[in-house]
């Protein structure tokens, strides 16, 4: 039986408002307001597709127009779908945007969808899902049960764990599950909250420094740390590499899908035999081409791919 990336998690509708004047929170902003496919781990399973990595996503969709067009999408990406249930309400989350005149976001706020579905299909077919599954990528910040159901699964069967945080209130308050991730990946912002409330002001060492506290505390094989137009930090807890690696110039055009994405390419380089430090050169790329693009994925992802002289060198074989 053929095997696959599985991703389990969310899909989200994302509202979003883009000002075509300087942003102002508490004033009218003329702009374009569009509906676009997001969710943190929709948009994980459209790019590993997209990079052609069998995948499949586990997830909950609405039986509504809506939720048929989003399944269309996910098959036009050849992504597996026999995991996603439909329900009749609540399946899906909204996500409310507004982007400043930058293309950077400016505030917003999430609506999540009710996860009782999504417990209830890895309660029960989570032992099929999980050794169906080459690897695993997991958003963290579900439930806690589903979360120990999943890496439970996941260390049995020896599949590795790539997690991805959420909103955070699963793993602050049980951070021991990050011991049996192979690797995680979060933005400075989270890092704050996760690892050292200093630790944006510091200098790439003493970033560095604190990631390695925070793998020997919690167990973590390997962490990435973003840190939006200044690039990226790792820290490889097996072989003891660690370094920065510099973004590549782009033209914003929305900001949104861009953490994600880096994401998607990080661990598609590691699914495919990557070192960490080459691995996040293929997230940063990944995430440049999503910050050049209107949607929360970059819809010419494959092309830009094969035609990137980095990816061939390291991928094409």
């Amino acid at each position: 039986m053929a095997s696959f990336v599985s991703v389990i998690g969310t899909i989200f509708v994302d509202c979003k408002g883009f000002a075509s004047q300087a942003y102002n929170p508490a004033g009218r902003n003329l702009g374009k307001i569009q509906f676009v496919h997001g969710g943190v781990a929709r948009n994980v399973a459209e790019n590993l597709a997209n990079l052609e990595l069998p995948t499949a996503f586990v997830s909950t969709v609405d039986d509504t127009g809506l939720g048929e067009e989003i399944k269309q999408r996910l098959s036009r990406s050849r992504i597996h779908m026999e995991y996603i249930v439909s329900t009749v309400s609540e399946g899906m989350g909204m996500w409310l945007a507004v982007m400043d005149e930058k293309g950077d976001l400016a505030g917003s706020i999430s609506q999540m969808p009710n996860l009782t579905a999504l417990e209830n299909l890895i309660q029960s077919k989570g032992e099929e899902i999980i050794g169906r599954s080459s690897h695993v990528v997991l958003e963290l910040d579900l439930t806690e049960h589903l979360s120990r159901n999943v890496v439970s699964l996941a260390a049995r069967m020896e599949k590795p764990v790539y997690g991805i945080p959420g909103n955070l209130d699963v793993i602050l308050k049980h951070k021991d599950l990050l011991g049996q991730l192979d690797c995680f990946i979060c933005n400075n912002i989270e890092a704050e909250r996760l690892i050292d409330p200093a630790f944006s002001g510091k200098d790439h060492e003493g970033m560095i420094a604190s990631m390695k506290d925070f793998a020997a505390e919690t167990g973590l094989k390997s962490i990435v740390v973003t840190l939006g137009e200044k690039g990226s930090i790792y820290y490889d807890a097996i072989t003891r590499d660690a370094g920065y690696q510099p973004v590549f110039p782009v033209q914003l055009v929305d900001s949104t899908g861009a953490g994600d994405a880096f994401f998607s390419g990080t661990v598609m380089g590691l699914i495919r035999g990557l070192a960490l430090k080459d691995a996040v050169v293929c997230g940063t790329k990944v995430a440049g081409w999503t910050i050049e693009s209107k949607e929360n994925t970059c819809l010419d992802l494959k092309s830009k791919m094969h035609n990137d002289p980095y990816f061939q060198k390291l991928l094409v074989k």
